[in-house]
C-alpha cells in the first residue's frame, strides 16, 4: 500500500471538484434537451416545451407578450448551459491528461466509460458497484494506492436494488436496457447464453447484474427491457441492500474521473471476511475473499477512521455474523 504523492493528491481533489462541476453543468445541459418552439393551431403559434425526441410536449400558451419572454429566456439559458458544458468538457479531458501523466489512473478503462455512460443515462445511483473492484473506490476514499494482486479481476458485479421502480430505470436507460447502455461503450458486448445475468465482450470482460433474494411471493424477472440481461438473485447480498452506500471520485486508467458508488467499506469487510468462512464458497476464493477483507479493515484503521468499526455501525448484519466476521479480520 503506497500514499499518493503531494501531487496526485492535488490532481485527485482537482478531478473531484471539475467532475462534480461537470456533472452539475450535464444536468443543467439535459433540462434544456428538447427545448420550445412554436407551433400554429387553429389560426394562432402557440409555445409548446417539448419532452422527448419524438415531438411530444406541453403548451405554455398562445403567443403574447409573456410566452415570448419564456421563449427567449429559455434560448439565453440554453445556449449558457451549452456553453458551460462544453468548457467543463474540455477542462475534464485536459485533467484525465494530468491525471494519467501523474500514473494516477487505477480503475480499468472499461469500468470506468461503463460509469460514465450511466452517469449520462442519470442512472449512476441506480447501481452500486460490489465485488473486487469495490476497493478501487475504497482506495480512493484513503488517498492510497493498493497492491494490484488484490484489485485485478475479469468481471464487475453491478448491485442493483429491487425495490427501485423498474419502469424508472428503464425510462432512464432510454429503453435500450443496460445492454444497450453496454454495447454504447463496446458494441461487442453479448449476453452469455447459459448465464441471461452477464454480458461479454470480445476482450472476454464480463458484466454481471445482480440482486438480493426476492422471496418465493415475488415471481418476476428484473431487467430493464426486451433482450436484455436477466438480473441473477445471489444469496447474502440483502445485507448489502441495506447497507448505506458511500461515494468516490475514481480515476481510471485513461486519467478519466468518474463517480463510484459501492456498499460502506465495512459492509464490504464483514461480508467478504464471512464469506471467506462458508463451507460452500471455492476453495480458490476464500483466502482472496479474507485478504480482500484485512485490505479494507487496514485502510479503515489507518486512513478512514470516520468509519468505525464496531458491531453497532453494522447493525444490518445478524450479530453472529458481524462477531464471527470480526474474529477473522482481527484474527491472526
Amino acid at each position: 500500500m503506497r500514499e499518493l504523492t503531494d501531487q496526485q493528491r492535488l490532481f485527485l481533489i482537482e478531478s473531484e471538484q471539475i467532475l462534480a462541476a461537470w456533472r452539475a453543468a450535464h444536468r443543467q445541459k439535459q433540462s434544456h434537451q428538447y427545448g420550445m418552439k412554436w407551433v400554429r393551431a387553429g389560426g394562432r403559434d402557440y409555445l409548446v416545451r417539448l419532452r422527448d425526441a419524438r415531438g411530444n410536449g406541453k403548451s405554455l400558451g398562445p403567443r403574447s407578450t409573456e410566452t415570448e419572454r419564456i421563449h427567449a429566456a429559455f434560448a439565453a439559458n440554453k445556449q449558457r448551459a451549452d456553453e458551460r458544458f462544453a468548457a467543463l468538457s474540455a477542462a475534464l479531458k485536459q485533467q484525465a491528461r494530468l491525471n494519467k501523466a501523474v500514473r494516477l489512473g487505477r480503475l480499468p478503462a472499461l469500468i470506468g466509460r461503463i460509469l460514465h455512460a450511466l452517469d449520462l443515462a442519470r442512472a449512476e445511483h441506480h447501481f452500486t458497484v460490489i465485488g473486487t473492484h469495490a476497493l478501487y473506490t475504497y482506495e480512493a476514499m484513503a488517498a492510497v494506492q493498493c497492491s494490484m494482486d488484490l484489485l485485478a479481476s475479469g468481471d464487475v458485479d453491478l448491485f442493483y436494488d429491487p425495490r427501485k421502480p423498474l419502469a424508472l430505470t428503464a425510462e432512464k436507460l432510454d429503453g435500450i436496457g443496460l445492454l444497450g447502455l453496454l454495447r454504447k461503450v463496446d458494441p461487442s458486448f453479448e449476453i452469455v447464453a447459459t448465464h441471461p445475468f452477464r454480458a461479454v465482450n470480445q476482450e472476454r470482460f464480463m458484466v454481471d447484474l445482480v440482486i438480493p433474494p426476492e422471496g418465493m411471493r415475488i415471481d418476476r424477472s428484473v431487467r430493464f427491457a426486451e433482450d436484455d440481461l436477466v438480473a441473477a438473485e445471489v444469496p447474502s447480498l440483502q445485507w448489502l441492500l441495506n447497507s448505506p452506500r458511500v461515494e468516490a471520485t475514481v480515476i481510471a486508467t485513461d486519467g478519466r474521473p468518474v463517480l463510484m458508488r459501492s456498499p460502506d467499506p465495512r459492509a464490504f469487510a464483514v461480508h467478504k471476511a464471512w464469506l471467506s468462512g462458508q463451507p460452500s464458497r471455492e476453495p480458490v476464493k476464500k483466502s482472496r475473499d479474507l485478504n480482500q477483507a484485512r485490505l479494507v479493515l487496514r485502510l479503515l484503521l489507518e486512513h478512514l477512521p470516520q468509519y468505525p468499526v464496531d458491531e453497532r455501525c453494522l447493525r444490518y448484519f445478524p450479530k453472529d455474523l458481524v462477531r464471527g466476521a470480526l474474529q477473522r479480520l482481527f484474527g491472526a
